[in-house]
């Protein structure tokens, strides 16, 4: 896709579309259906990308990139980049589920526990009575299994695929599968089936609008997210500033 708002941020890019925009790209990805891997972009992603090449490579060749954590709008700003808002991906996976039971679209669902993933399609199924679900699959499995994963995937003939697995893991599955799903449009999207199914609580309103999301994280599981909030958030905020130096320098 050719994407004039494209921006260079860190080792990778961005693009400052609002979430209107962005389904109108996704929808247009449909329509030309053209096998597409969509990801977000947040400050613990941007630290792994300073190591893991392969990651970074894979998400700068998505034609479809969004500012997914607050921590990027924020760099954005101090790095001078014009990013309109941020585009979380819950709330892109969340009106994408709309417009597939608007337009009805067919959709695939990929990830999480078996229990997780078989409530969400019975929650959306029960909200959205013109959604499409052609195909769904918990996300735990041998490599051996990939290929008849694959190409039950191939079969379903979807339009959209979501896929709950962690970062890097749903990068690196989808990017190698990605032309061989047959699904146009391909977006990893975390724990979001967990949220959509109650298992874990996203945080209030007002803590969405003031950017403290990964503090209502950490509150929730702290032994598991201290390391990436506290010392990830450091060593973002560090990054940010030696990245805006060097810019200085260059100018």
């Amino acid at each position: 896709m050719n994407n004039a708002k494209r921006f260079k941020i860190f080792n990778t890019y961005v693009d400052a579309l609002s979430l209107d925009e962005t389904i109108q790209a996704v929808e247009r990805i449909i329509s030309e259906r053209k096998p597409t891997q969509h990801v977000v972009i947040n400050a613990s992603k941007v630290n792994i990308m300073q190591k893991d090449k392969k990651l970074t490579d894979i998400i700068n060749s998505c034609s479809l990139i969004n500012a997914d954590g607050a921590s990027i709008v924020w760099a954005s700003k101090v790095l001078g980049i014009p990013l309109k808002e941020r585009v979380t991906g819950i709330d892109l996976f969340m009106s994408l589920i709309e417009l597939a039971n608007e337009k009805k679209y067919k959709i695939y669902l990929f990830g999480a526990k078996e229990e997780v993933i078989i409530r969400v399609k019975e929650i959306f199924e029960t909200k959205y009575p013109n959604l499409n679900i052609t195909g769904y699959r918990n996300g735990y499995f041998a490599e051996s299994d990939e290929p008849a994963i694959v190409e039950n995937m191939a079969e379903s003939r979807a339009d959209m695929m979501f896929v709950a697995f962690s970062s890097p893991k749903k990068e690196y599955w989808v990017n190698k599968y990605i032309n061989q799903l047959n699904i146009p449009f391909v977006m990893g999207v975390g724990g979001s089936f967990d949220v959509v199914a109650g298992v874990t609580e996203r945080a209030p309103i007002w803590m969405q609008q003031h950017s403290l999301e990964w503090f209502y994280r950490l509150i929730q599981e702290p032994r598991r997210m201290w390391r990436r909030y506290i010392i990830g958030n450091a060593k973002f905020v560090l990054l940010t500033y030696k990245t805006k130096f060097k810019m200085a320098k260059t100018h």
